[in-house]
This record gives structure tokens, C-alpha cells and sequence, in this order.
């Protein structure tokens, strides 16, 4: 924080040396607010992020906490240039307006490109700091002197667009500093938190696998959530009493998962393995939903104040998804359909690809395709969903295209594929996109005052 204030005081210090006459009113983009710029560099800073994740080998709640910061930085870099926009300070559970740096886009007409190319290139150094490859290192820094060489003759003077270079700096350290206390930094070197025992019961998870005796990430529901009050809204119901009787709708529930993967139907294989996500060979499922929406700003060639706006809301939504499931998951820690069905229906029973190491109930897949829907609905349609688009997301992982006609279908297909592939018991979908729903909602609807009428 003391750095923080230092360079604040030092580019308080510098403005009133600043001539007026460099601050140049007919410098590109004419405007000077973030709607006149184009968004292609930010599209691909997260591009990039998804390939980081992906190499890191980050776990999938330490890549939605990853993405949620780069969101947030993404928005906190933009914000001032967007009429009426305010900053997510004061909003975010412990950000306070004091922890940010302050400026004044009245007196220096910032180049926003080159605020946000700063702030992303920093976050993303320091939020993968320690398993960060040296290509990737590399790749982070060429794609910032990129961007800055691109963008530093479109600022009104050198002395604007250094300062523009040290707000984006000034941001992404607030931000990091900030994200330092919610309980999840670094977690990534040990995202077992080994030594942990499991808790025990007829009805409780055991390992479905010999790599994985112990769970992923037990202790992260105590991570802080960007916004506390998505962890009253996503509280779902009690699941399925436990049973192994026969007529009971546990076992039930279970018989509908076997038999669902025993019928081996083609387009639902296919449909598993799309959305799986493994984030040992994708950038995860929040990566996924953020490679969507990156899809999706090109297509429509989206502004940098859309863009913004859309990183931001879905990286807050997809940290606190995995913040509250995580939080259901290790409340119940119930028993996977693998080991229920193994045990009580069928010992030779598989499923169509790996279940991963942790409890069931709820879905993570169903609870984070759920907030994306939801920030797709608000940024794309005019509230029904409705919107065609092909999903072409996954071809770098070497998948082929889906394709939908509404963002609901889209989220409902990916908690439908964990039934497909045996890893979920259809409540934990059901539950899951419930869950993710309330958050999206709370987060696009009503926690943030986010700015109106988005261009």
C-alpha cells in the first residue's frame, strides 16, 4: 500500500507539470471514452490467460480465482473512461475505495489501451508468479511491448501515455495486494492442502481413483467472495436423503445415472467429453465460459467498454461460483455416483471419462455454465437467452463445434454432460445450475451498480 501511494502522490506530482497544451483533444479516439476503442487486445490478453492457465495446470477453483481478478483488473483499468461507470471499490466485499489508486481522467485524457495493457500484464505475472513457465513469462511480455508500441503514439503526449502505463500499473498492484487476504493466494503449490482427512460415512465421498486420495481444495470455501452476498443467494437445498434401498430416490438417482451410461449413446459421449474441461488438457470450465465470451465480444466486434464490463462481471460471478460450490460440496461431501454405483448396483460399472477428486453435490460444471449464462444474457439478448451461436471455443483443444440457439440450452447441455459421462447425479446439475443462476443474477442484476446502456 505504501507503493501505492507513492506512485499516486508521484502522478499527482506529475499532472500539475503537465502542460495543457498535451493533452491533446484531437488524439484518437476522438471521444476519449473506452467505447471508441476496440477491444481486440484485451480479447487477447485472455486468450493468453487461458493458455497460462492451461500449461500452469491450474486447478479448476484456482483458475476461476484467477480469471475473476484478471476480470476485475480488466474493469477497474476501463471504468473511467465509461460514462456514469463507478469503480468496484466500495461494491466488492473488502475493496474499499481507499485501496485503489486515485486519478483523474478530467485533467489527463488516458489512453485506455494502454491502462489496461499495463494492469493485465502485471496481474497475470503476478497471479501465476510461481508456476509460470518461461515462454509464458516471455509471451506475457511480448504481448505488452506489443500493445504498448501500438498504442503509446495514439496518446496525447509521452508524458500521458506514461502515465497511462503507471495507472494500469497502480491498478493491477491495488488489485493483486487486495487479493493477497482472501484466502487463496497461492494455493495453487498445494491445491490439496495436504495433510487432510476426509471425512467418513456410508454416504460420504471416498476416492475414485489411486493418484487422488485425498479431495481437491477442501478448505476453499473459506476463500472470501467477491461479493458476500452470493453466498446467501446460492444456497441450495439438502440433497437426496442417502439410501441403498432399492425403491429409495437415492438409489434411484444413482440407477438413472447407470443407466444413462450404459445406453451409450454417441452424441452424448460427444457431449461429455466436450464440455469436460479437464484442466490438464483445457484452460478449465471457467476458461471455457471465458473463451465463449471472447468468442462471442469478436463476433460481434464489442468495444472496450463492453468488453470490460463483460470480463468483469464474469470473472466475479465464476469466483464466487466456485467459492459457494466448493462450500455445498464439502458441507455434504457426498458419496460420487461411481463408488455408490460400484459398490450397491454394478462393480464393473465405468464411466465415459474421469471423475474428478471431489465430492459430488453440488456441480461445479453446472454451477459456473450457469453464471456464464447469465452475463451472456445480459451482455447478448434483451433478457429471453435467445441468441444462435456455435461454440467454437474448443477447437484449440482439438474438439469440434456446438452449436445453440440460447444460453440457457448452452449451460443446460454442459450440467447435462456430467450425467452423460456418470460423474453427477442429476440433482447435483439441477442444483448446480440453480445455484449458479442466483449468483449471475445477484451479480448483473443487483449487488454491482454497473454502467447502463453499454457499448
Amino acid at each position: 500500500m505504501k507503493k501505492i501511494l507513492y506512485l499516486t502522490m508521484l502522478t499527482a506530482f506529475i499532472w500539475s507539470c503537465t502542460p495543457t497544451s498535451e493533452i491533446n483533444p484531437s488524439a484518437p479516439p476522438q471521444a476519449n471514452v473506452a467505447a471508441g476503442y476496440s477491444a481486440d487486445f484485451m480479447r487477447e490478453w485472455f486468450k493468453l490467460e487461458c493458455k497460462i492457465v492451461k500449461e500452469a495446470s491450474f486447478p479448476p477453483p484456482q483458475a476461476a480465482r484467477a480469471f475473476g481478478y484478471s476480470g476485475i483488473t480488466a474493469y477497474e483499468a476501463v471504468y473511467r473512461g465509461i460514462p456514469k461507470a463507478e469503480s468496484l471499490a466500495g461494491q466488492l466485499t473488502g475493496l474499499t475505495p481507499g485501496m485503489m489508486p486515485q486519478a483523474d481522467p478530467l485533467s489527463i485524457k488516458y489512453h485506455w489501451g494502454l491502462v489496461a495493457n499495463a494492469a493485465l500484464a502485471d496481474m497475470m505475472r503476478m497471479m501465476f508468479e510461481k508456476k509460470i513457465s518461461k515462454q509464458n513469462l516471455d509471451a506475457i511480455n511480448k504481448t505488452e511491448q506489443t500493445y504498448l508500441e501500438q498504442f503509446r503514439p495514439e496518446a496525447a503526449s509521452k508524458t500521458v501515455a506514461n502515465l497511462s502505463v503507471q495507472l494500469g500499473k497502480d491498478i493491477a498492484a491495488a488489485i493483486f495486494e487486495y487479493s493477497k487476504s482472501d484466502g487463496g493466494h497461492e494455493s495453487y503449490l498445494n491445491p490439496f492442502s495436504k495433510p487432510y482427512t476426509p471425512v467418513t460415512g456410508v454416504d460420504k465421498w471416498v476416492p475414485t481413483d489411486a493418484n487422488n486420495l485425498t479431495p481437491l481444495s477442501p478448505h476453499w470455501e473459506k476463500c472470501r467472495p467477491m461479493l458476500a452476498t452470493n453466498m446467501a443467494y446460492a444456497l441450495p437445498p439438502q440433497p437426496i436423503p442417502f439410501s441403498t434401498q432399492p425403491e429409495s430416490d437415492f438409489y434411484k438417482a444413482a440407477m438413472e445415472v447407470y443407466e444413462v451410461v450404459k445406453r451409450e449413446v454417441p452424441e452424448e459421449q460427444e457431449i461429455t467429453r466436450f464440455w469436460a474441461d479437464d484442466p490438464f488438457a483445457t484452460c478449465t470450465p471457467t476458461g471455457h465460459t471465458f473463451n465463449i465470451l471472447t468468442q462471442l465480444l469478436e463476433e460481434t466486434n464489442a468495444t472496450l467498454e463492453k468488453a470490460s464490463v463483460g470480463y468483469g462481471m464474469l470473472g466475479i460471478a465464476e469466483n464466487d461460483a466456485f467459492i459457494t460450490c466448493w462450500k455445498i460440496k464439502y458441507d455434504y461431501s457426498l458419496i460420487r455416483p461411481v463408488s455408490y454405483i460400484k459398490k450397491y448396483i454394478d462393480p464393473s460399472f465405468k464411466t465415459v471419462i474421469g471423475t474428478p477428486p471431489f465430492p459430488a453435490y453440488t456441480s461445479g460444471h453446472a454451477t459456473e455454465a450457469a453464471v456464464g449464462e447469465r452475463v451472456f444474457i445480459k451482455l447478448f439478448t434483451n433478457g429471453d437467452g435467445a441468441y444462435n451461436f456455435t461454440d467454437r471455443s474448443q477447437i484449440q483443444h482439438g474438439f469440434s463445434v456446438r452449436k445453440f440457439t440460447n444460453f440457457k440450452q448452452m449451460s443446460k447441455e454442459c450440467a447435462d454432460s456430467r450425467l452423460f459421462g456418470g460423474i453427477h447425479y442429476d440433482m447435483d446439475n439441477q442444483r448446480g445450475l440453480d445455484m449458479g443462476r442466483a449468483i449471475g443474477d445477484n451479480v448483473v442484476s443487483r449487488a454491482i451498480r454497473w454502467p447502463q446502456n453499454i457499448k
